[in-house]
């Protein structure tokens, strides 16, 4: 008797991370059926996401916001049975994700609630860490699917709570990048060359992988998006969102959200979330570094330097 082929796959969403699932489903040898808002010529592109379900048991959708998920998830509901499982790895509100999980659930269809961490490099490489909120035996149906893609899967705990900590993640992430920004501005007010603070870093426990992703593309003004403004400035609003839930205060947020709004009314909302630091203008943005990554692209030219201040107001309770 042959070996039993794998399941056949089905993903909903082909922007920077769900086109780059697709290409490790088919190394790993799953066949794929795909829908993307905006048609693709890509092989066994179906025209909605209820032909998505019928061809395929096993369902990932990466979308960008909770109302694209409920849109998806609506339109899949009435193609569902009992054998399916769909997973949703957008970052959204823990409030979003149980609806759609209720939704799913009254078909007698399984969810999990699993976002990611990685960007895209990572996402080409087969390296994202899924988190997850679940039934545990529904997740053990889909691992060696998520296995395709990632290099580990967290188990969190119940439906939203995987959610919550994407958020938090996501939090301290961009809290770090618009310290690292604020940090090169030091630097370079004070004619300091900005790689020093790399060298300093080496021995200093505030170096991370974040740090070291972020500070030669920051330097050299390549910002083309690993992970977009937009979607960060919406990860935050969420954050911000619980926090007010839960009355705690979260001023790191507060000003990063001030500057990325004031970097999406620049028109940098499709750049990499880093191009916050194009409010401090640095003046060696265009140049390569010694250190840069061997596979990094080349960087672009940085555009005039904004007012730092616009815009921040909003999220600080003053003009």
């Amino acid at each position: 008797m042959g070996r039993q082929s794998k399941p056949i796959a089905g993903v909903i969403g082909l922007g920077i991370i769900g086109s780059r699932v697709v290409s490790a489903l088919r190394r790993n040898g799953y066949q794929v059926w795909l829908h993307n808002r905006t048609p693709r010529p890509e092989p066994n592109f179906l025209s909605s996401p209820a032909e998505v379900a019928e061809a395929a048991r096993h369902i990932q959708i990466f979308v960008s916001d909770g109302p694209a998920l409920l849109s998806v998830v609506k339109n899949l509901a009435p193609a569902l049975t009992p054998e399916h499982v769909v997973m949703n790895h957008a970052t959204i509100s823990p409030h979003e994700t149980r609806e759609a999980a209720e939704i799913i659930a009254s078909r007698h269809a399984h969810f999990l609630d699993a976002p990611f961490t990685g960007s895209r490099d990572a996402a080409a490489q087969g390296e994202l860490v899924y988190y997850i909120g679940g039934d545990p035996a529904v997740l053990a149906k889909v691992l060696p699917l998520l296995q395709a893609s990632s290099k580990q899967i967290l188990e969190i705990g119940e439906i939203g709570q995987a959610s919550i900590v994407k958020i938090a993640t996501n939090l301290m992430a961009a809290s770090a990048v618009e310290a690292l920004a604020e940090a090169h501005a030091l630097l370079e007010r004070n004619d300091i060359d900005l790689r020093k603070l790399s060298l300093a870093l080496q021995s200093n426990v505030c170096r991370s992988p974040l740090v070291d992703m972020k500070t030669p593309v920051m330097i050299t003004g390549d910002f083309e998006p690993r992970f977009s403004l937009k979607h960060m400035f919406k990860d935050v609003q969420l954050a911000l969102g619980l926090a007010a839930e839960k009355e705690i205060e979260l001023p790191a947020a507060s000003a990063f959200a001030g500057a990325a709004m004031a970097g999406i009314q620049q028109g940098w909302g499709d750049s990499d979330f880093s191009v916050v630091s194009r409010f401090y203008g640095f003046p060696g943005q265009g140049h390569a570094l010694p250190d840069a990554p061997p596979d990094a692209p080349s960087p672009q030219p940085a555009a005039a330097k904004p007012n730092p201040t616009r815009g921040w107001g909003l999220f600080r309770g003053r003009k």
